[in-house]
């Protein structure tokens, strides 16, 4: 336990096992001398342990398991090894188990999000062994109180073997044949250091965070995604004749009505009757335990458990040579291209693969565009391509302003009011690294989007919500750059620029000592921030008050509210005439 360096979290998990036992053996003794009160309450208190400890293993134990054998299936890729691995846990053993939880639960999470897109896709009853995340009735609470323990330890240990199965099959096996095949392809470059005065770790936060989440919801991907799926389903199905176990009757039978509609009449009476027995029967019986879920009956062929077997082979090899493609084509594509910029240079393998990545998907997006201008003809080709070159044009404008100079004085900003007071001392000069700074202030404006789009209704709020809705197609380059990018550039650049001129300009013609000049100089920015909330705190509390006074006036004072016509004043003359627009008496 103590070589674990979690001494107190382990000997904690044990203590709630040893109580939950405890409280087992009461409850039973309880129930023995029929204490019915005594045996009420022992039992809801094994519920409440036994819910937190399966909350634990779920979302603790089972991501960490996940992180750590993606780790070690992985080692080879980065030319590690487990003595490195040691070594580092070791010296930092929170950082490493977070990470290791934080990589297990991303695997998680998009291993969930595909198996929602197959359900999309294939028959509602073929992931009969999957839990249907979207289902209304589905409540893991009250599946963790109902089911007992043993099914709860059957359930884990099926995942940990499903999970780590999938891993080895999509890692493991593919880093051996890329080494066997091209030898000097691996290991990948991921360095964490480097001489250069760009921090690597913002890079790649700022790559994780900003730029693949981009790729993955406005590139069309979860739609190709897709769309790969289910062409690979159609295709398994017609090769094995497994079309209706996988996709269901009612698509084929909406194909052949197309076809042939004068025989839809015929084709009915002398449908293959669905058999009810083995598999079919477990699937339904599974299926509708939890309530009302969707189920389409299928038609079993011949050998059917041989061909749910050559599918699964067929599904293995899919998954291999896809993960093949993946591992290796982005990164073959970002190091070609790094090296034209950097010749032989190092590079740190998540830019070259972003790289790559990037330019797979603009091919791919580009032979999709053109493919469906290619009917309208050459015409049409030629006004689409100018359309675009202009929208491009728009698009690099408005990024190099809300992308560019925002982030740059943002993240200089948040380095000048928050890193540099807390980091460098008086006697020494902070330095400031351009492109460092930009780097965190993508992130610091991301997140201040964020909540401005969560909070109330503002004009800056309501101004991003326009930009959003218009989209880049119909992207309006006045109105971003005058009612968005120049105002936050402007009271950006106000709030770098004052302080700057207070203290360089105003405060030595005070006669003040050097050293007083340097304290005003590097204390300014944080002051003024204080200030500034202060005064932001000061205004909202003396408008709450104002509405508390109202609110006390009203109450005490006020006799009914009327409605009155609005009636605009004419001149002179209708001013005496006009009635009072007072609503309140």
């Amino acid at each position: 336990v103590q070589a674990s360096h979690f001494e107190g979290l382990i000997t904690t998990i044990v203590g709630y096992v040893l109580l939950a036992v405890t409280l087992i053996v009461c409850h039973g003794l309880a129930a023995l001398v029929k204490f019915q009160r005594s045996r009420r309450l022992l039992g809801v208190c094994y519920i409440v342990v036994k819910v937190s400890l399966l909350v634990v293993v779920e979302i603790g134990v089972f991501p960490l398991i996940c992180g750590w054998w993606l780790d070690i299936c992985s080692l080879e890729m980065f030319d590690a090894t487990l003595k490195d691995r040691e070594l580092s846990f070791q010296s930092a053993p929170g950082t490493t188990m977070f990470l290791h939880w934080l990589v297990g639960m991303v695997y998680v999470f998009y291993f969930a999000s595909f198996i929602l897109l197959l359900r999309e896709v294939l028959r509602p009853g073929v992931l009969w062994f999957l839990r249907n995340l979207n289902d209304p009735d589905f409540n893991p609470v009250q599946e963790m109180i109902h089911l007992p323990i043993y099914r709860h330890l059957r359930r884990f240990i099926l995942s940990v073997i499903v999970f780590g199965s999938i891993v080895l099959l999509m890692l493991w096996l593919p880093i051996r044949i890329i080494k066997y095949l091209l030898p000097n392809f691996l290991p990948y470059n991921v360095m964490l250091y480097s001489d250069a005065p760009v921090s690597e770790l913002s890079l790649e936060l700022l790559l994780l965070q900003v730029v693949l989440p981009a790729l993955l919801e406005q590139g069309h991907t979860r739609q190709w995604l897709k769309g790969l799926v289910r062409a690979w389903t159609v295709t398994a199905g017609y090769l094995l004749d497994l079309h209706s176990y996988l996709l269901g009757d009612q698509e084929e039978n909406e194909n052949n009505a197309n076809q042939q509609p004068n025989n839809q009449h015929a084709r009915n009476n002398n449908a293959i009757p669905v058999v009810g027995e083995g598999l079919h029967a477990a699937h339904q019986a599974i299926l509708q335990q939890g309530g009302p879920v969707g189920f389409q009956p299928y038609r079993r062929p011949l050998k059917f458990p041989l061909r749910i077997f050559l599918l699964i082979v067929f599904m293995c090899i899919t998954l291999l040579i896809a993960s093949l493609i993946c591992l290796t084509l982005p990164v073959f594509a970002g190091r070609w291209l790094m090296s034209f910029w950097t010749g032989t240079a190092k590079i740190h393998e998540l830019y070259t693969a972003a790289c790559g990545l990037y330019v797979c998907w603009l091919t791919i997006r580009a032979v999709t565009v053109l493919v469906a201008w290619m009917p309208q003809g050459r015409r049409v080709i030629f006004q689409k391509v100018k359309e675009w070159s202009l929208m491009i044009m728009k698009t690099l404008i408005v990024a190099i302003l809300l992308a560019g100079v925002v982030p740059l004085l943002l993240g200089l900003l948040f380095e000048l009011v928050i890193v540099a007071p807390l980091r460098v001392p008086l006697d020494q000069t902070p330095l400031f690294y351009p492109w460092q700074d930009w780097a965190l202030g993508v992130l610091h404006a991301k997140i201040i989007a964020a909540i401005t789009l969560m909070g109330p209704q503002w004009w800056l709020k309501t101004v991003i919500e326009q930009v959003y809705a218009n989209g880049i197609r119909n992207i309006d380059l006045h109105f971003i750059i005058r009612k968005l990018a120049a105002p936050v550039i402007s009271v950006l650049l106000l709030s770098l620029c004052v302080p700057y001129i207070i203290a360089s300009g105003v405060v030595p013609l005070l006669g003040v000592t050097a050293e007083m000049q340097n304290l005003v100089q590097r204390r300014i920015y944080p002051f003024l921030l204080m200030v500034v909330v202060l005064m932001g705190i000061l205004s909202f509390q003396v408008r709450q008050f104002k509405r508390l006074y109202e609110h006390i006036k009203n109450d005490k004072y006020l006799v009914g509210q009327r409605l009155v016509n609005y009636e605009r004043k004419s001149g002179k003359q209708g001013t005496s005439t006009t009635p009072p627009q007072s609503s309140q008496e």
